[in-house]
């Protein structure tokens, strides 16, 4: 079966997934974590993307991203493959690649589901159990969202700046998003987008993302969904 392609469009957000092969971790200790951000910073201004939101775990990555051009996605991944993987074979005496398959992507709305999805993205680590609060997850663009701590990967989009007029203003607003919980019926759309490679956004933006690329992208499938495991 061929693979399905991979859509990208400039100034449209993209969120990206990546897994472990097997699920098996990709990640092990500190300076793993230290050398894929420092890699994904170096490609995302090399290839002029901007990182919104971001959360490394053990076995699997979590981007947000709005790239300039419609490669500009791509190579920021082949940089970081290119540089992260012979690291982790070198430093683990492993072979071969470490990722299960290719990375995963789906354009998002973002009037409508970006602040969402960087929220789902940043409560990885709260619904893996590993943290009762984001913000004692060292490895995610939380601290920088929440708190505007400095964070070189992190450029801040239009709908975040709005939050207030101010950094004190803003961080204050971010904050109180993550006090109601995200909806199931959101969160089965947003993993159903990355799932099936699908823009996450309603009718409109998808006929519109179909009209700018002149393609078929496909909509995620209807009915019940398929029980899917926490990401």
């Amino acid at each position: 079966m061929p693979r399905k392609p991979r859509f990208f469009l400039p100034g449209v957000p993209v969120r990206i997934v990546q897994r472990g092969r097997g699920r098996e971790p990709v990640i092990f200790e500190d300076g793993d974590y230290m050398a894929y951000l420092k890699w994904m910073g170096e490609a995302a201004t090399r290839y002029d993307c901007a990182i919104h939101a971001y959360v490394l775990m053990t076995n699997h990555i979590h981007i947000l991203v709005t790239p300039n051009d419609r490669q500009s996605v791509g190579r920021m991944m082949q940089y970081i493959g290119r540089h992260y993987v012979p690291y982790i074979n070198h430093n683990y005496g492993s072979s071969g690649s470490i990722w299960e398959g290719r990375y995963k992507a789906s354009l998002i709305h973002d009037e409508e589901y970006l602040l969402t999805c960087i929220r789902y993205i940043e409560l990885n680590p709260v619904r893996a159990n590993m943290v009762s609060s984001p913000l004692h997850y060292r490895w995610s663009s939380y601290r920088g969202n929440a708190q505007g701590k400095e964070d070189p990967q992190l450029t801040m989009q239009p709908l975040y700046t709005l939050l207030g007029k101010d950094i004190s203003s803003r961080c204050k607003a971010y904050k109180a998003l993550f006090k109601a919980h995200i909806d199931e019926e959101d969160l089965r759309g947003i993993r159903s987008a990355w799932q099936t490679g699908t823009p996450l956004g309603n009718d409109y933006f998808k006929e519109k993302i179909e009209k700018r690329l002149q393609a078929r992208v496909g909509f995620a499938s209807r009915g019940r969904p398929k029980r899917a495991l926490t990401s």
